[in-house]
């Protein structure tokens, strides 16, 4: 109990922003600990909430800076990112509102909508009202239920805590599995052939080259820039765009992602149907730093997304 407000704000703020911690157990515990006298109710929900409004207002701005590519990253996983970007969009505009106010209670959900708010133009002042109704009917929730039923959540934490040893191996032996088959991928792609890398000098001004633009992200905001005469490609249906590749031009690959994944991911996917190309070092971000040419996105390009006026 001696740190018990300090274990629930950061739990809550934890799941707010979007790492594995659970909120809802912390806020029935509390509401049992206030329910016995132990914790004050007030400066308890008082803790929770500012906990959570601060993480929703947190993703809230990440949404609002990094507009449309936070939902390509979000959708990288799907069959078809583009569909997915565009459903997405499409139903966080019809029940965005509606979904603020409940999104806490649906794990996954709770993290996207309000970076889904920032993106889609969401004005900050209809945003905090909904936010706000909607953190105070989760804390209330899960914290009343706690306080009303502390008899039976104390009896139901007497056996936890019997199984809880044995729930930490498990969790231990999952996260070990896990770290397993990340080190397998990383050595695996370690092991991949190996990707020409060019410097953006080397390329610009040359008209032997054909520049493609794979990022894994369409073009879903106006202004958005690109290399001068690059064209687009979705890395993920590149083989029904094999037919945009030139023959007598060398093929030059460049995105915006940490150490060129997608652009590598591609020139390995490109290799194996015996296409060669190089990806340019340091993607988009480093021909800018070059001072090399660049040029806003065709309007026939970008995709128009719903957007809250």
């Amino acid at each position: 109990m001696q740190y018990a407000y300090s274990i629930l704000f950061g739990i809550v703020l934890a799941e707010g922003i979007g790492l594995p911690l659970p909120a809802s157990l912390a806020l029935l515990i509390s509401g049992g600990a206030s329910a016995q006298g132990k914790i004050d109710v007030r400066a308890a929900i008082a803790l929770a909430m500012t906990a959570l409004l601060i993480a929703d207002n947190l993703l809230f701005a990440m949404g609002r800076r990094s507009g449309w590519g936070l939902l390509g990253v979000l959708c990288r996983i799907s069959l078809n990112p583009e569909a997915c970007v565009m459903k997405a969009a499409d139903r966080f505009y019809r029940r965005g509102r509606i979904l603020l106010i409940a999104a806490h209670f649906f794990p996954g959900i709770n993290v996207m909508a309000p970076p889904l708010a920032g993106s889609m133009g969401m004005k900050i002042r209809q945003f905090l009202p909904l936010d706000f109704a909607g953190v105070t009917l989760y804390i209330c929730t899960f914290f009343g239920a706690g306080y009303i039923f502390s008899d039976v959540l104390r009896a139901l934490l007497r056996g936890y805590s019997r199984v809880g040893r044995v729930a930490g191996w498990l969790i231990g032996a999952a996260l070990v599995l896990w770290i397993g088959n990340r080190l397998r991928i990383w050595l695996g792609s370690r092991g991949a052939s190996p990707v020409a890398m060019l410097e953006p000098g080397e390329i610009a001004g040359r008209d032997n080259v054909a520049i493609f633009d794979v990022r894994s992200h369409g073009y879903y905001d106006k202004g958005t820039m690109r290399i001068r005469n690059s064209t687009r490609i979705e890395p993920n249906m590149l083989a029904g765009q094999l037919d945009l590749l030139p023959k007598d031009r060398k093929i030059v690959l460049y995105c915006t992602c940490y150490r060129e994944a997608t652009s590598v991911m591609v020139a390995r996917a490109l290799a194996g149907k015996g296409i060669s190309s190089a990806v340019i070092r340091g993607g988009l971000e480093g021909w800018k730093k070059a001072s090399l040419p660049l040029e806003p996105v065709p309007a026939a390009d970008v995709v128009t997304l719903p957007k809250f006026s």
